[in-house]
Protein backbone atom coordinates (compact mmCIF):
# COMPACT_ATOMS: atom_id res chain seq x y z
CA UNK A 1 0.00 0.00 0.00
CA UNK A 2 2.85 2.31 0.87
CA UNK A 3 4.38 1.75 -2.58
CA UNK A 4 1.04 2.45 -4.29
CA UNK A 5 0.68 5.76 -2.43
CA UNK A 6 4.23 6.70 -3.32
CA UNK A 7 3.60 5.92 -6.99
CA UNK A 8 0.43 8.04 -7.00
CA UNK A 9 2.26 10.96 -5.39
CA UNK A 10 5.04 10.75 -7.95
CA UNK A 11 2.52 10.65 -10.77
CA UNK A 12 0.75 13.73 -9.41
CA UNK A 13 4.05 15.58 -9.04
CA UNK A 14 5.03 14.66 -12.59
CA UNK A 15 1.70 15.98 -13.85
CA UNK A 16 2.16 19.28 -12.01
CA UNK A 17 5.72 19.66 -13.27
CA UNK A 18 4.64 19.17 -16.86
CA UNK A 19 1.80 21.71 -16.72
CA UNK A 20 -1.90 21.11 -17.37
CA UNK A 21 -3.06 18.30 -19.62
CA UNK A 22 -4.29 19.81 -22.89
CA UNK A 23 -6.45 18.06 -25.48
CA UNK A 24 -5.02 18.88 -28.94
CA UNK A 25 -7.39 16.80 -31.06
CA UNK A 26 -9.21 19.84 -32.47
CA UNK A 27 -7.80 22.54 -34.72
CA UNK A 28 -9.57 25.80 -35.63
CA UNK A 29 -10.00 26.78 -39.26
CA UNK A 30 -9.99 30.51 -38.42
CA UNK A 31 -6.28 31.14 -38.00
CA UNK A 32 -3.18 32.32 -39.82
CA UNK A 33 0.42 33.22 -39.15
CA UNK A 34 1.28 36.08 -36.80
CA UNK A 35 3.87 37.16 -39.40
CA UNK A 36 2.55 39.89 -41.70
CA UNK A 37 5.68 41.35 -43.29
CA UNK A 38 9.34 40.68 -43.97
CA UNK A 39 11.60 43.69 -43.39
CA UNK A 40 14.96 43.99 -45.17
CA UNK A 41 17.94 45.84 -43.69
CA UNK A 42 21.66 46.37 -44.17
CA UNK A 43 23.97 46.14 -41.16
CA UNK A 44 26.23 49.17 -41.81
CA UNK A 45 29.28 47.11 -40.77
CA UNK A 46 31.22 43.91 -41.48
CA UNK A 47 30.26 40.34 -40.63
CA UNK A 48 32.12 40.02 -37.35
CA UNK A 49 30.70 43.25 -35.98
CA UNK A 50 27.23 42.41 -37.36
CA UNK A 51 27.19 39.10 -35.52
CA UNK A 52 28.32 40.78 -32.33
CA UNK A 53 25.70 43.53 -32.52
CA UNK A 54 22.86 41.19 -33.44
CA UNK A 55 23.59 38.48 -30.89
CA UNK A 56 25.05 40.27 -27.87
CA UNK A 57 23.06 43.52 -27.69
CA UNK A 58 19.45 44.64 -27.61
CA UNK A 59 19.15 44.79 -31.41
CA UNK A 60 18.47 41.48 -33.18
CA UNK A 61 17.08 39.99 -36.36
CA UNK A 62 15.74 36.63 -37.39
CA UNK A 63 18.28 36.16 -40.16
CA UNK A 64 21.65 37.57 -41.14
CA UNK A 65 23.18 37.01 -44.58
CA UNK A 66 26.96 37.32 -44.85
CA UNK A 67 28.71 38.88 -47.81
CA UNK A 68 31.66 36.56 -48.41
CA UNK A 69 30.59 33.81 -48.30
CA UNK A 70 26.87 34.50 -48.41
CA UNK A 71 26.07 32.33 -45.40
CA UNK A 72 22.55 32.55 -43.95
CA UNK A 73 22.59 32.71 -40.15
CA UNK A 74 19.38 32.19 -38.18
CA UNK A 75 19.70 34.26 -35.02
CA UNK A 76 16.10 34.25 -33.74
CA UNK A 77 13.41 31.61 -34.26
CA UNK A 78 10.58 32.85 -36.44
CA UNK A 79 8.03 32.28 -33.68
CA UNK A 80 9.95 34.70 -31.45
CA UNK A 81 10.07 38.50 -31.64
CA UNK A 82 13.32 40.06 -32.88
CA UNK A 83 14.20 43.68 -32.17
CA UNK A 84 14.91 45.02 -35.66
CA UNK A 85 12.10 47.40 -36.64
CA UNK A 86 12.01 49.97 -33.85
CA UNK A 87 9.39 52.70 -34.00
CA UNK A 88 7.64 51.78 -37.24
CA UNK A 89 4.38 51.80 -39.16
CA UNK A 90 3.07 50.17 -42.33
CA UNK A 91 -0.50 49.97 -43.63
CA UNK A 92 -1.72 51.42 -40.35
CA UNK A 93 -0.01 48.80 -38.19
CA UNK A 94 2.54 50.08 -35.70
CA UNK A 95 5.48 48.75 -33.66
CA UNK A 96 6.16 46.01 -36.18
CA UNK A 97 8.68 43.92 -34.24
CA UNK A 98 5.87 41.61 -33.14
CA UNK A 99 4.48 40.92 -36.64
CA UNK A 100 7.54 40.88 -38.89
CA UNK A 101 10.53 38.77 -39.78
CA UNK A 102 13.72 40.81 -39.97
CA UNK A 103 16.52 39.98 -42.41
CA UNK A 104 19.85 41.81 -42.21
CA UNK A 105 22.38 41.75 -45.04
CA UNK A 106 26.03 42.47 -44.29
CA UNK A 107 26.68 45.72 -46.13
CA UNK A 108 28.45 48.92 -45.13
CA UNK A 109 25.59 51.09 -46.36
CA UNK A 110 27.10 54.45 -47.29
CA UNK A 111 29.84 56.88 -46.42
CA UNK A 112 30.14 60.57 -47.20
CA UNK A 113 32.60 61.36 -49.99
CA UNK A 114 33.62 64.67 -51.60
CA UNK A 115 30.78 64.30 -54.12
CA UNK A 116 28.12 63.11 -51.69
CA UNK A 117 27.15 59.65 -50.47
CA UNK A 118 28.85 56.55 -51.78
CA UNK A 119 26.73 53.41 -51.42
CA UNK A 120 28.17 49.90 -51.25
CA UNK A 121 26.67 47.47 -53.79
CA UNK A 122 25.26 44.19 -52.52
CA UNK A 123 27.21 41.06 -53.32
CA UNK A 124 25.35 39.07 -56.03
CA UNK A 125 25.76 35.91 -53.94
CA UNK A 126 23.87 37.59 -51.10
CA UNK A 127 20.85 38.17 -53.32
CA UNK A 128 21.13 34.63 -54.68
CA UNK A 129 20.88 33.41 -51.08
CA UNK A 130 18.18 35.89 -50.09
CA UNK A 131 15.64 35.04 -52.81
CA UNK A 132 15.16 31.34 -51.88
CA UNK A 133 14.97 32.32 -48.21
CA UNK A 134 12.25 34.87 -48.99
CA UNK A 135 10.32 32.37 -51.10
CA UNK A 136 10.44 29.85 -48.27
CA UNK A 137 9.24 32.34 -45.65
CA UNK A 138 6.48 33.68 -47.91
CA UNK A 139 5.25 30.16 -48.66
CA UNK A 140 5.28 28.97 -45.05
CA UNK A 141 3.52 32.04 -43.70
CA UNK A 142 1.23 32.43 -46.75
CA UNK A 143 2.14 36.09 -47.18
CA UNK A 144 0.48 38.09 -49.98
CA UNK A 145 2.40 39.93 -52.68
CA UNK A 146 3.70 43.20 -51.27
CA UNK A 147 4.64 41.82 -47.86
CA UNK A 148 8.40 42.27 -48.36
CA UNK A 149 9.33 45.81 -47.40
CA UNK A 150 12.32 47.98 -46.54
CA UNK A 151 13.31 49.38 -43.19
CA UNK A 152 13.10 52.75 -44.92
CA UNK A 153 9.45 52.00 -45.81
CA UNK A 154 8.37 51.49 -42.20
CA UNK A 155 10.58 54.22 -40.70
CA UNK A 156 11.22 56.78 -43.48
CA UNK A 157 11.97 59.63 -41.10
CA UNK A 158 15.00 57.92 -39.59
CA UNK A 159 16.12 55.00 -41.79
CA UNK A 160 17.38 54.60 -45.37
CA UNK A 161 18.30 50.90 -45.46
CA UNK A 162 18.63 48.80 -47.50
CA UNK A 163 19.33 51.84 -49.70
CA UNK A 164 19.13 52.73 -53.40
CA UNK A 165 21.44 49.92 -54.59
CA UNK A 166 19.32 47.10 -53.23
CA UNK A 167 18.04 45.15 -56.29
CA UNK A 168 14.29 45.28 -55.70
CA UNK A 169 13.57 44.53 -59.34
CA UNK A 170 15.30 41.16 -59.01
CA UNK A 171 12.86 40.30 -56.24
CA UNK A 172 10.01 41.38 -58.50
CA UNK A 173 11.33 39.17 -61.31
CA UNK A 174 11.35 36.28 -58.81
CA UNK A 175 7.65 36.88 -58.12
CA UNK A 176 8.22 38.35 -54.66
CA UNK A 177 7.35 42.00 -55.24
CA UNK A 178 4.81 44.00 -57.25
CA UNK A 179 6.46 46.01 -60.00
CA UNK A 180 4.91 48.79 -62.13
CA UNK A 181 4.27 48.03 -65.77
CA UNK A 182 6.70 50.16 -67.78
CA UNK A 183 4.29 50.93 -70.64
CA UNK A 184 1.55 52.02 -68.26
CA UNK A 185 4.02 54.20 -66.36
CA UNK A 186 5.15 55.91 -69.59
CA UNK A 187 1.54 56.70 -70.57
CA UNK A 188 0.69 58.11 -67.16
CA UNK A 189 3.94 60.08 -66.98
CA UNK A 190 3.08 61.88 -70.23
CA UNK A 191 -0.28 62.88 -68.77
CA UNK A 192 1.18 64.01 -65.45
CA UNK A 193 3.88 66.02 -67.24
CA UNK A 194 1.10 68.23 -68.57
CA UNK A 195 -0.64 68.54 -65.23
CA UNK A 196 1.11 67.45 -62.03
CA UNK A 197 -1.17 66.32 -59.19
CA UNK A 198 -1.28 68.22 -55.92
CA UNK A 199 0.88 67.41 -52.90
CA UNK A 200 -2.24 66.07 -51.16
CA UNK A 201 -2.71 63.62 -54.05
CA UNK A 202 0.85 62.34 -53.62
CA UNK A 203 0.30 61.95 -49.89
CA UNK A 204 -2.88 59.98 -50.50
CA UNK A 205 -1.20 57.67 -52.99
CA UNK A 206 1.75 57.09 -50.64
CA UNK A 207 -0.68 56.26 -47.84
CA UNK A 208 -2.34 53.70 -50.14
CA UNK A 209 1.06 52.10 -50.61
CA UNK A 210 1.29 51.69 -46.85
CA UNK A 211 3.45 54.63 -45.77
CA UNK A 212 2.78 56.70 -42.68
CA UNK A 213 2.29 60.17 -44.12
CA UNK A 214 0.17 63.12 -43.05
CA UNK A 215 -2.36 64.10 -45.74
CA UNK A 216 -2.31 67.87 -45.13
CA UNK A 217 -1.26 69.02 -48.61
CA UNK A 218 2.04 70.57 -47.52
CA UNK A 219 5.37 69.51 -49.02
CA UNK A 220 7.19 69.32 -45.70
CA UNK A 221 10.38 67.44 -44.81
CA UNK A 222 8.44 64.40 -43.59
CA UNK A 223 6.60 64.08 -46.92
CA UNK A 224 9.87 64.45 -48.84
CA UNK A 225 11.39 61.64 -46.77
CA UNK A 226 8.48 59.35 -47.58
CA UNK A 227 8.71 60.22 -51.28
CA UNK A 228 12.44 59.47 -51.20
CA UNK A 229 11.81 56.09 -49.54
CA UNK A 230 9.36 55.18 -52.32
CA UNK A 231 11.72 56.41 -55.04
CA UNK A 232 14.63 54.51 -53.48
CA UNK A 233 12.74 51.32 -54.27
CA UNK A 234 11.07 52.04 -57.62
CA UNK A 235 13.23 54.81 -59.17
CA UNK A 236 16.71 54.32 -57.83
CA UNK A 237 18.45 56.67 -60.27
CA UNK A 238 16.82 59.69 -58.61
CA UNK A 239 15.48 59.63 -55.05
CA UNK A 240 15.44 63.37 -54.36
CA UNK A 241 12.06 63.34 -52.59
CA UNK A 242 10.48 65.66 -55.18
CA UNK A 243 6.88 65.07 -56.33
CA UNK A 244 7.38 64.84 -60.10
CA UNK A 245 5.51 63.29 -63.03
CA UNK A 246 7.45 60.02 -63.08
CA UNK A 247 6.94 59.42 -59.36
CA UNK A 248 3.23 60.18 -59.75
CA UNK A 249 2.99 57.67 -62.60
CA UNK A 250 4.81 54.98 -60.61
CA UNK A 251 2.55 55.50 -57.63
CA UNK A 252 -0.69 55.44 -59.60
CA UNK A 253 0.23 52.38 -61.68
CA UNK A 254 1.41 50.42 -58.65
CA UNK A 255 -1.71 51.21 -56.67
CA UNK A 256 -3.93 50.28 -59.60
CA UNK A 257 -2.07 46.98 -60.08
CA UNK A 258 -2.33 46.14 -56.38
CA UNK A 259 -6.05 46.92 -56.42
CA UNK A 260 -6.75 44.58 -59.35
Amino acid sequence: MRFVCLALCLALLAGCAGGPRIDTRYNAVGQNSRVQYIVLHYTSTDLARSLQLLTEGEVSSHYLIGDSPATIYRLVDEDRRAWHAGVSEWQGRTWLNGTTIGIELVNQGFYQGPNGRYWQPFAPAQIDALIPLLKDIVQRHQLPLGSIIAHSDIAPQRKVDPGPLFPWQRLAEAGLLPWPDAAAVARQQALFSASLPSVAWFQGQLARQGYEVAEHGELDRATRNVLAAFQMKYRQANYDGEPDAETAALLLVLNQQMQN
